[in-house]
């Protein structure tokens, strides 16, 4: 059972950790043209 004082701390912060990863990338564009990257790969320059 004390264990459990140690492991729901551990598991909020990982989820505000991703969290903040995800808001991140959203935030930096990396979600912004995602089939484009799928098409630039199969045209030819």
């Amino acid at each position: 059972m004390d264990i459990l004082f140690l492991l729901i701390p551990f598991s909020v912060v990982l989820v505000l950790v991703i969290l903040g990863g995800l808001w991140w990338a959203v935030e930096r564009g990396q979600f912004e043209d995602v089939e484009g990257e799928g098409e630039r790969i199969l045209r030819s320059d």
